[in-house]
């Protein structure tokens, strides 16, 4: 347990802000309580191509395909299309917290029916509740535009394990998650069979009051997803250079020295959620050592 954990249990929530003095520190320790408050303990799943790679953090262009490429995983979004007043419109690809939270309850839902067939409506409200997701207003039509672009986006995973080479070329999901006229949450949604093959073979257990205390951090997701995926298998200590990073988590970034800073904010808001991660900013990049899982395997087994 990190040093903002101790502080918590030994002074609580009011106590510990007195140890803070950046706002990067208070909202640190505002994540570890919300992670350590947290009393569901639910547990989400994510396919661990989804770990190694990301979508992006911000709007792009409407028209322009986003290609995301790491040591093992190449990632190509195409934007799709709707048809509106009998013209072919571009929708863009997803982006930001919020497809990442659509994406985590439509594969963890997968894995918890054993089905591909994911109900919505009343239920993904419900769940996004639970993440602090306002539910209406503004935060509604965010989950909209990018329920939209999910379902109408092709993706291809690209991933390399040793010598072999497995692709996913296809549409995540088969059906649209809301009507086109009245902009209504259908009640249910179907995943493509390849992807739901995969992400069947290869789930990654996360905890979703992790996921909850981060839900407004779309970086921050992505380095806790990530090493939820590379701890939960490390076989010994591992050095991990910024220039290994920075393709998957900086892409945004120019200035190395830049994303240097930033990753290592965010990397602090993932500990927060992770309080067994054994991870060390060192010189040259980060140092990752034998952990426990982010969610114990006795409980993952349960529902896989």
């Amino acid at each position: 347990m990190g040093k903002v954990h101790d502080q918590l249990t030994q002074h609580g929530r009011q106590g510990a802000l007195a140890f803070t003095g950046t706002d990067v520190e208070r909202k640190v320790l505002e994540a570890a309580y919300d992670f350590m408050a947290d009393e569901a303990s639910g547990i989400g799943f994510l396919f661990s191509g989804w770990c190694q790679t990301a979508l992006p953090h911000r709007k792009l262009p409407d028209d322009q395909v986003w290609t995301l490429k790491t040591d093992y995983v190449r990632l190509m979004v195409e934007p799709g299309s709707v048809e509106i007043n009998d013209q072919v419109v571009r929708v863009g690809v997803p982006y930001g917290s919020r497809a990442r939270l659509i994406l985590l309850y439509l594969q963890s839902e997968a894995i918890r029916t054993n089905s591909r067939e994911i109900e919505l409506g009343r239920s993904l409200r419900i769940w996004l509740g639970k993440l602090g997701v306002p539910i209406g207003g503004k935060s509604m039509r965010d989950v909209r535009d990018q329920a939209l672009r999910l379902s109408r986006c092709r993706m291809t995973f690209q991933i390399t394990q040793g010598d072999k080479v497995g692709f996913i070329n296809q549409n995540l999901i088969d059906t649209a998650m809301f009507s086109m006229e009245g902009g209504s949450l259908l009640e249910t949604v179907q995943l493509s069979e390849r992807f739901f093959l995969e992400l069947k073979r290869h789930p990654v257990p996360v905890q979703e009051g992790a996921i909850r205390a981060l839900s407004n951090n779309s970086q921050a997701l992505d380095v806790y997803c990530w090493l939820a995926y590379r701890l939960r298998a490390l076989q010994g200590p591992t050095m991990i250079t910024w220039a290994a990073l920075m393709p998957q988590f900086g892409r945004a970034y120019s200035d190395r020295k830049e994303f240097r800073r930033r990753f290592v904010e965010n990397l602090q808001m993932a500990l927060a959620v992770y309080p067994d991660a054994n991870v060390e900013v060192v010189r040259g990049g980060l140092k990752l050592m034998n952990s426990r899982p982010a969610v114990p395997e006795k409980g993952a087994k349960v529902l896989i």
